[in-house]
């Protein structure tokens, strides 16, 4: 038992290491087998991998992290790069690029509206940044996210697209009620020590597991749009890559005017890395009829790494 269960999680680390090539390689399968059988019975698996996607990765975060005493200045200027001026970013780019493609357009403000993940941490420790300052982020980033989603949406994309605002919020507030009390249970039972060091590390596993699997679903699910119709790939790419590097300028020069090389780190992260598993899960389950949208992220997954991966290797250069 103990060693199939060890079998298990060494398979989980190795996709999370290799996140890149998962997806690259679940999208190839999705492809292949959506052109040429009937997948339709996948979209049943789309709610429970929508609430896997999201709850495991909320279990982790340090809720406590926002009563704590921290750079006020640096989360604001986070908070205004991601929800005063990203979305309007996003917004514009899908105007220029998706003017006829509501789908697309709601992917991209998506993206832009649900900041930092579980990976902005990550990437901020291994370029040795401000790691308290990106866990704030996280949690802040999240919260504020899912209260701004549907209000945002209906104003921007309100005449293509209708928006249940508790249907949305529900999407990220439940899943983030039940990780709260998985970590209390946690604590009380196992202790903080144990669950920091043996337990916490392993839940966003299965988040990464979740995602693979629903990049494969989304994938199959349009295969045959897709292969019938390749060119959409570079349409969704060009735009993906104006998004990123606008976000990279917009943090460079804010971080370069206003903050010392730790917070700039730390910053970079908290704009650069989106939260694309919260918003591949919200496509579908909010905006199910609008699945098309889940292309645009799962291409994302490969831009976003890439770009937190180089920013990472060069900050000491860059910061």
């Amino acid at each position: 038992m103990k060693e199939g269960a060890y079998m298990i999680f060494k398979l989980l680390q190795t996709m999370k290491k290799n996140l890149i090539f998962s997806i690259i390689i679940a999208m190839v399968i999705g492809l292949v087998i959506g052109y040429y059988v009937d997948v339709s019975i996948l979209k049943k698996a789309i709610t429970p991998l929508t609430f896997l996607m999201v709850y495991p990765m909320l279990v982790p975060l340090k809720l406590e992290s926002l009563t704590e005493k921290g750079n006020i200045k640096l989360q604001i200027a986070t908070i205004i790069i991601n929800f005063a001026v990203l979305p309007f970013v996003a917004y514009t780019l899908g105007l220029v690029f998706f003017r006829d493609n509501n789908a697309f357009r709601l992917g991209l403000l998506m993206m832009s509206l649900l900041p930092t993940s579980g990976m902005t941490i990550s990437w901020t420790v291994m370029a040795k940044g401000n790691v308290s300052e990106a866990i704030r982020m996280v949690v802040l980033g999240l919260l504020v996210g899912a209260m701004l989603i549907p209000l945002y949406i209906s104003g921007l994309l309100g005449e293509a697209i209708s928006v249940d605002f508790w249907n949305v919020f529900s999407k990220v507030a439940i899943p983030l009620f039940f990780a709260f009390i998985t970590q209390i249970v946690l604590k009380k039972q196992y202790g903080n020590e144990t669950f920091n060091k043996s337990i916490k590390p392993k839940f966003p596993l299965f988040s990464i597991l979740a995602v693979v699997l629903m990049i494969f679903v989304a994938t199959s699910l349009r295969a045959k749009t897709l292969i019938d119709n390749p060119m959409i790939l570079v349409e969704i790419i060009v735009p993906l890559l104006s998004f990123y590097g606008i976000v990279f300028g917009i943090q460079y020069y804010v971080g370069k005017l206003f903050f010392e090389t730790k917070e700039r780190i730390a910053l970079s992260n908290g704009t650069i890395v989106r939260n694309l598993s919260v918003a591949l899960s919200l496509i579908f389950g909010a905006f199910g009829n609008l699945g098309l949208a889940a292309l645009l992220i799962a291409i994302a997954y490969v831009i976003q790494v890439q770009f937190a991966a180089w920013n990472t290797r060069l900050a000491e250069k860059i910061y």
